[in-house]
């Protein structure tokens, strides 16, 4: 059984080694699962609403 060394008296190399040991991999991109503020003014979004809600308006009123 190796002797313990704690992991700041370790080298660059060991502690590398030991981190992507302990590392586990994500299931999921973290990054792409960002939150999206509500605050935030989406362009896209607004026309997209816009021309949806027009377009039912007229078929409901026929």
């Amino acid at each position: 059984m190796p002797k313990f060394i704690p992991r700041e008296k370790l080298g660059k190399k060991a502690r590398r080694a030991l981190d992507a040991e302990r590392r586990a991999t994500w299931g999921f991109s973290p990054v792409t699962r960002k939150v999206e503020t509500k605050k935030h003014y989406d362009r896209k979004k607004s026309a997209r609403v816009w021309k949806d809600d027009f377009g039912m308006s007229a078929f409901c009123l026929s």
